[in-house]
């Protein structure tokens, strides 16, 4: 089975709706930071322009990830600058640290 890791940067208000979304959804796992830094929207009021978002980063069947990318989007969108991103990167493998095994499933 081929996989893909979908990376989105959301603001800290958008986090608890895509956490239900992606549990709703079957996510199989999440992990959840609190990053800092700027792009496209910057805080210019501050010396370093850092904003505080935070990351979201899913491991999916290939199959279903720019379906879940698309809702990642629409339930962090509010039409302001600073919404985030969302990334759908190619993985070419999987492995448990405790078992050794290569993922082979969707929920493995």
């Amino acid at each position: 089975m081929s996989f893909a890791k979908i990376v989105a940067i959301v603001r800290p208000t958008a986090v608890s709706a895509v956490e239900k979304l992606l549990q709703e959804e079957g996510a199989p796992g999440v992990s959840i930071s609190h990053v800092k830094g700027y792009g496209d929207y910057a805080d210019f009021y501050r010396n370093d322009w850092v904003v505080s978002h935070v990351r979201i980063e899913v491991f999916i069947a290939e199959s279903r990830a720019q379906q879940i990318a698309e809702k990642i989007m629409d339930a962090a969108h509010t039409g302001l600058e600073g919404d985030g991103l969302v990334a759908v990167l190619p993985v070419s493998a999987i492995y448990h640290i405790r078992t050794k095994k290569r993922c082979e499933e969707e929920a493995c």
